[in-house]
């Protein structure tokens, strides 16, 4: 009779980043203990959400494409699509997926059993969104853990936001306080995300949620390792932290580069006759859209700083009379793309951020931390701009400019905006001072050390292997 085979189940929550930062765990997970058999189980927006424009959009056809290319390079990778169903009302993506993964919970239960008659099932590893599966999990006994795409730092954060919400009747947004956290800078209640703020709201709830199934869980996953975040990461270790906390083992960075389009809009034939390192690249996410007034202060700013530049311009969904998305002469300041047209490029909507970070005329990222775009900016040693947006990414910026210490941050005006001298300066210092070239020095040896821990002996597989060994025994 033949050994059933050890697998491992990972389940994606929706969008394109989410899978393929799965895929990337699953693929490392295999380089280190290739006997295991992984399976990576995905959702699909409803038919009437699965647009192009989304943020979450992975179209059926590109999803589809972009599985059979890891199959076939993988096999001992096996995905499993639970089902399309419709909803009722078009929600926000963040919302979209908790209700998918709510309303498919028949579904996730069917594919578990299948896999368990098949293998022997040892662990399931939840993205963190996906926290309501638990009930599925518990009820089957199975070993269920979170892998949690952000950092060590904000997962301590989070663990005392509701240590927070346990101990007082005050949302936090009543705050108005600092709090301290052992291996992590003084964090500011103004910092957190405003999802868990007001404790009435049902989002405050949801991160409350997730946080507790965290805890209580046998272990997270989080994406990071010590060269990057060494002193909170000891401080899980050690058990400092207050309260409850779950085994953290963190095994990173794992990059999810996205899916390679072909077409570059010439970026790096751009970038090929630039001077090395001497090139500031600008992208802030596939949801950083801007208004045309801080755009415009964006361009004076990049004139300003007298540094060459590479600009991924997103702008605030609107259509100009003609019923097209508005020009780049439009949404700039006038005469900007002739004036800089040596020094710079601009481009719509996309670039390819991974490969324009690994090239070696770019000399600074001004991003805004999110914290895929952070690891990356880590993994090519490139120092960074802090410009935060949404979600956790204040926090990654208090980690990023004052724990990590490899970039700058930018401050917003009475307006709200980033003015066109602040980012100028910020750049400038950056790219040509004595303080940019202390930054740039410490991020070549975070570059250095985070390749190490995600080599044989280092850190990341060293925790890795710590992780397996739990599975085994369970």
């Amino acid at each position: 009779m033949t050994m059933k085979k050890d697998s491992i189940v990972l389940y994606s929550a929706l969008g394109r980043g989410h899978l393929v930062s799965m895929v990337e765990l699953g693929k490392f997970m295999l380089s280190h203990h290739p006997s295991l058999s992984i399976n990576i189980l995905f959702l699909t927006p409803p038919p009437n959400q699965d647009t192009p424009t989304s943020p979450t959009a992975f179209t059926c056809a590109a999803t589809a494409k972009y599985i059979t290319a890891v199959t076939a390079a993988t096999p001992s990778i096996t995905f499993h699509r639970i089902p399309q169903i419709s909803l009722p009302t078009v929600l926000h993506p963040q919302a979209l997926n908790f209700e998918l993964c709510r309303a498919t919970t028949h579904h996730f239960r069917r594919i578990l059993n299948y896999i368990s008659h098949s293998s022997n099932l040892i662990a399931v590893v939840l993205d963190f969104m996906n926290h309501t599966a638990t009930r599925v999990t518990d009820a089957l006994q199975i070993p269920t853990y979170f892998y949690y795409t952000s950092g060590a730092s904000t997962l301590a954060i989070l663990l005392k936001q509701i240590i927070i919400h346990e101990s007082t009747t005050k949302s936090i947004k009543d705050l108005n306080m600092h709090f301290t956290i052992p291996g992590v800078p003084r964090i500011h209640t103004d910092d957190l995300p405003d999802t868990g703020k007001d404790r009435q709201s049902e989002s405050c709830q949801i991160f409350i949620d997730i946080g507790k199934c965290m805890r209580d869980s046998y272990g997270v996953i989080v994406n990071s390792c010590d060269a990057i975040e060494g002193r909170v990461i000891e401080a899980f270790n050690e058990g400092l932290m207050e309260g409850t906390t779950p085994p953290v083992f963190c095994i990173g960075p794992v990059i999810s580069s996205e899916p390679a389009k072909g077409d570059d809009n010439g970026c790096v034939s751009w970038l090929d006759s630039q001077p090395s390192q001497s090139v500031v690249f600008l992208s802030f996410g596939s949801m950083g859209r801007f208004s045309r007034t801080q755009l415009r202060e964006i361009a004076i700013g990049l004139e300003k700083s007298e540094q060459r530049f590479l600009w991924v311009v997103r702008s605030e969904f609107e259509e100009s009379d003609s019923g097209e998305p508005p020009s780049l002469d439009e949404l700039l300041p006038e005469g900007f793309l002739e004036r800089t047209k040596e020094k710079g490029m601009v481009v719509r909507d996309w670039a390819p951020q991974a490969e324009i970070l690994n090239h070696e005329s770019v000399g600074g990222f001004v991003t805004h931390c999110g914290w895929n775009s952070v690891l990356e900016g880590v993994w090519e040693g490139v120092p960074m701009v802090a410009w935060p947006l949404y979600a956790e990414q204040k926090l990654n910026r208090v980690i990023l400019v004052e724990e990590m210490k490899v970039g700058l941050g930018v401050e917003r005006n009475k307006e709200g905006l980033v003015s066109s001298t602040e980012l100028g300066e910020r750049v400038k210092e950056l790219m040509d001072s004595d303080r940019g070239k202390e930054i740039r020095q410490r991020m070549f040896k975070m570059k250095i050390s985070a390749k190490e821990a995600m080599s044989e002996g280092g850190s990341s597989v060293v925790a890795l292997n710590e992780l397996v060994q739990k599975w085994k025994a369970h």
